[in-house]
């Protein structure tokens, strides 16, 4: 392979620390038996349930190496397949005469391929975070991948076919916000149909209590205390944005650089807890808001710290 297209794979291992509860079992039986059935799967959820870790560890899994892509806007379909790069340029001293430097350079440019078509090149397991942050056009070039295991590839591509066959060991892994979230695209419906959706929520207690005390290093019960808030913050409707396991890891994380306890007379447990997840539920920044939220932390905290 070559030295281009390697550095775009990546080895398929486990990710360090990487809980799994009787919920996220189910979720990776479910998705390897839709992969084994021949279907690309796709995670789809709000920010923070975890899609790009269960993806990763999906891809694990299979055990294929992994071509990573994160959408993107600016993206084309070029980007996907690839394009026309390279200035080259070629030095040549003399052994015998240490004066004479020759140099050569060709400006003509040459093909590389990008990560759709290693991928499919290859039978890589192919990971596209976010796809739905890349304009529809872009993507427009999956339909053939995905439906008739086919890469159309453009006329300045080196070789005389104008298109690759997939090989059979391709697989496709991807993931997306829900479409109210700023910059993201509404996939085309043939895309989408050629997929098997799963719909990502906030994870049950027992997985979201063992992510905390992994991630942050508290112990169970404290652990418990910091998922016990924010599940009753979920449940407060006063909310804009609900809460996801993101706040009480940066809420442990911090209490260990300065050194808090998850106590409701601890005023670093209170003061972080505070400024962490008001921020994280009311970002609209309307003080009005944000006080409701505090309120609620407040009793929250004094019922489970």
């Amino acid at each position: 392979m070559p030295v281009e297209e390697l550095s775009t794979v990546l080895e398929p291992k486990a990710l360090p620390n990487f809980v799994e509860t009787k919920q996220i079992k189910d979720l990776t039986e479910r998705a390897l038996a839709y992969i084994s059935a021949g279907f690309p799967i796709h995670f789809r959820g709000v920010s923070g349930t975890g899609k790009t870790t269960l993806a990763m560890h999906v891809a694990s899994k299979i055990g294929r190496p992994v071509v990573m892509i994160h959408g993107d806007e600016e993206f084309s379909s070029s980007d996907l397949i690839g394009g026309e790069y390279g200035y080259h340029m070629k030095k040549v001293i003399d052994n015998f005469i240490h004066s004479v430097l020759k140099t050569e350079e060709d400006v003509q440019k040459r093909w590389v391929d990008n990560r759709l078509t290693v991928a499919c090149k290859y039978g890589f397991t192919l990971i596209y975070d976010e796809f739905t942050r890349s304009r529809p056009e872009a993507n427009n070039t999956l339909l053939s991948v995905l439906q008739e295991k086919m890469l159309d590839l453009p006329a300045a591509r080196e070789g005389s076919e104008s298109y690759l066959r997939v090989d059979p060991n391709f697989t496709a892994i991807f993931t997306s916000n829900p479409e109210e979230y700023a910059g993201v695209y509404r996939s085309q419906d043939a895309l989408r149909d050629r997929m098997i959706t799963m719909d990502l929520d906030h994870f049950d207690k027992e997985t979201e209590v063992a992510i905390c005390n992994t991630k942050t290093g508290l112990s169970p019960v404290d652990s418990e205390k910091l998922i016990n808030i924010i599940r009753g913050l979920r449940e407060s409707a006063v909310c804009e944005y609900a809460p996801t396991i993101r706040g009480p890891i940066m809420i442990g994380k911090t209490l260990q650089v300065r050194q808090g306890a998850v106590s409701k007379d601890n005023s670093i447990f209170k003061e972080t807890a505070l400024e962490i997840l008001t921020s994280e539920t009311s970002r609209i920044g309307s003080k009005i808001h944000q006080e409701k939220v505090k309120q609620v932390l407040v009793d929250l905290i004094n019922k489970y710290c």
